[in-house]
């Protein structure tokens, strides 16, 4: 039997509420199928830990994962610690650390749920951000220098090298070949940043040559903004730069009914390193500890998990128990509208899954 080697890092916040929920429903899946098994490991990282250390992981905390099948994180960010520690000291670190450069974030409107865009059909949003997720906005080159002084000078540069666009953009055309539609989106800003932009738009046009059979276009990352909104069926897979996309993926989200329902997926391709799958929403301390947070988001991302170990049929399994889940609007948490909290949503799709499985589960 297969043996999965799982990193739990809850972070901060629901990243806590929801990873253990996560972790269940992967129990539950792994006792029904008999096939595989999960061993797991947990990191607790991040605000309390920097807390009593000072940093917000240790210093050899990649070492500790480098033999891990996989990474479910939950959240950065404390309201006690500026953002750019939990962020860089975290997050960043380990995507960074274990060269995950494609940030893949998919988005649809589920069974169920009661989207924003009342002219948009279920079947108009169905998008996958490709996200280049080690480099240019966020690649940390920058500085500040006389600090305190009126003549004080902040620098952030967005750092973009051929070989960081060409893959990921190598990697978005790949996946738009996969996908039914073959079609694929490249997000810019040429017009007003004329060198790294220019740049990502030469290496588009080069890499499509490869790609004869995906129909792609161009679109500033601004009128991509009203695009998304006003004409949603035009667009499929989107390849954007490390800010673009991070702006656009909660944008895609928020169209498509919450936050709380986005998974995220930190893909180091070559499969050198373990990749990092993770919920879209955040920390949320506002809503902390008061059993609220939907866990849609984070089982969505178990799904992406268990398609990039190799088990597609589980991974269906998953998303089907989701659905059936999101499809009752008594089951839907309070950023759905609904008065469901996040124990009641994830025993649903626990039940789901164990009522569609290959063998009987043990009773307790």
């Amino acid at each position: 039997m297969k043996t999965y080697r799982i990193a739990l890092v809850p972070g901060d916040g629901i990243g806590k509420e929801v990873v253990p929920a996560g972790q269940q429903v992967l129990k539950v899946l792994a006792q029904s199928e008999g096939e595989f098994a999960f061993e797991f490991e947990n990191f607790e990282w991040g605000g309390d830990f920097y807390r009593h250390h000072g940093t917000m992981m240790p210093a050899d905390g990649l070492d500790a994962l480098r033999n891990k099948d996989a990474i479910l994180f939950g959240s950065a960010g404390d309201p006690d610690i500026p953002d750019h520690i939990t962020l860089w000291g975290l997050r960043l670190k380990i995507c960074q650390g274990l060269d995950q450069y494609a940030n893949v974030r998919p988005t649809r409107i589920l069974p169920g749920i009661d989207a924003p865009l009342k002219r948009c059909r279920a079947e108009d949003l169905d998008w996958v951000i490709v996200r280049e997720n080690t480099e240019g906005e966020y690649s940390g080159a920058g500085g500040r220098v006389h600090q305190g002084f009126p003549i004080e000078v902040a620098t952030d540069l967005s750092v973009m090298t051929r070989a960081g666009a060409e893959r990921i953009q190598r990697y978005a055309f790949r996946l738009a070949q996969s996908r039914p539609r073959r079609r694929l989106t490249v997000v810019t800003k040429s017009n007003a940043q004329r060198h790294a932009m220019v740049m990502w738009d030469e290496i588009a046009q080069e890499v499509a040559r490869d790609f004869p059979d995906v129909q792609w276009d161009k679109e500033m990352v601004d009128a991509m903004t009203a695009r998304m909104v006003n004409k949603p069926v035009t667009l499929d897979t989107i390849v954007a730069t490390n800010l673009h996309a991070d702006i656009l993926s909660d944008l895609a989200a928020a169209l498509a009914g919450s936050l709380g329902i986005g998974p995220t997926a930190n893909i180091n391709p070559e499969r050198k390193y373990p990749s990092m799958f993770e919920p879209i929403h955040g920390s949320a301390f506002d809503i902390m500890g008061k059993g609220i947070a939907n866990p849609v988001g984070t089982f969505w991302t178990v799904v992406m998990m268990l398609e990039h170990l190799g088990e597609p049929d589980a991974a269906r399994r998953v998303m089907r128990a989701i659905e059936h889940v999101t499809a009752n609007p008594k089951l839907h948490t309070r950023d759905l509208g609904g008065t469901a909290n996040t124990a009641d949503v994830t025993e649903a799709v626990c039940m789901e899954i164990a009522a569609t499985a290959k063998r009987p589960l043990a009773t307790a």
